[in-house]
């Protein structure tokens, strides 16, 4: 019955339809409801995949060499970082005793004396992504720098999606205690990055990657600019941690606040300045160092959060 036709009848009339139709209403059998279909969404950002390439469905235990000899070298190596980690707790803070570690203005780092140091570092480009920059990593002349070089090219790969093209980097690994566990660089007593470097003019960013307390954090990266002059001379750059601004995945946020230093974890140098062509930056070593002449906690605007 239309609501015209309700309308129109006396008001007895009326309720007596409205009953019956709500009489007839319970009657009828209710139909199942289907759940709405919601996208899943990973709690966790998934690792970057090139478009188009298929992912890639391994198990777990797939991915593991199983070398009875290799695993008793792996077993020796780590007993001995065991046993060096437990004496160096005895000596002091990270093998140092007490007042040598309270007095310490300064401290290298990442220096470049033989091949094993090129161990510690990974350089990695836009051939990821399928771009065409190339980048390699040697020991410099007498071995005693770290000679990065390479080509930089901002074609972006012809895969329908990817946009933009054209970033070469290089970044220290992960420092890992006994047993695989993570290892920190605590520069809580320094306030200053101090590097020797020479470049060809370009400019870089400088990276600092701290440890996430939360899934979504994993890509938060501190970073500054580290202009080089060019030419045969070398330059020592000092930076302040005060200085160094957080970005999410290239980009900058909004909610500011200073580096983590008591859980650093890595250091990187990108290049992505546009400018094809071949490129090159020579590193001699880097270091923290404590510059009492410098009192800014922080360089930007933080915002007042509701507590």
């Amino acid at each position: 019955m239309s609501l015209p036709k309700i309308a129109r009848l006396p008001s007895a009339r009326l309720l007596s339809s409205l009953h019956h139709l709500q009489h007839q209403h319970q009657q009828l059998p209710l139909r199942s409801i289907p759940p709405l279909t919601v996208p899943r969404r990973a709690l966790i950002q998934s690792e970057y995949r090139r478009p188009g390439q298929p992912k890639e469905d391994k198990l777990p235990w797939q991915g593991i060499n199983f070398d009875l000899r290799k695993g008793l070298e792996g077993i020796r190596k780590h007993f001995t970082l065991l046993k060096k980690e437990f004496f160096d707790r005895l000596v002091g803070p990270q093998g140092k005793p007490i007042m040598e570690h309270m007095l310490e203005q300064n401290r290298v780092v990442w220096e470049f004396r033989g091949p094993e140091s090129l161990e510690e570092w990974t350089v990695s480009s836009d051939q990821e992504i399928g771009g065409q920059s190339e980048v390699y990593l040697k020991l410099g002349k007498n071995n005693n720098t770290c000679f990065l070089y390479g080509t930089l090219n901002s074609t972006p790969p012809r895969d329908g999606e990817t946009r933009y093209s054209g970033y070469c980097s290089i970044r220290s690994k992960q420092p890992l205690a006994s047993f695989d566990r993570k290892k920190h660089h605590d520069w809580t007593s320094f306030n200053t990055l101090h590097l020797r470097v020479r470049g060809d003019g370009r400019p870089w960013m400088i990276n600092l990657a701290t440890e996430a307390y939360f899934s979504h954090q994993k890509d938060d990266v501190y970073c500054y600019f580290l202009y080089t002059r060019g030419g045969p001379y070398w330059q020592d750059v000092k930076i302040p941690f005060s200085k160094f601004f957080l970005t999410h995945r290239g980009r900058l946020q909004d909610d500011q606040h200073p580096v983590w230093l008591d859980k650093v974890n890595t250091i990187g140098f990108t290049l992505g300045d546009k400018a094809d062509g071949p490129f090159q930056l020579e590193i001699d070593f880097i270091g923290v160092t404590k510059d009492y002449a410098h009192t800014e906690e922080f360089a930007y605007e933080m915002y007042k959060k509701n507590p």
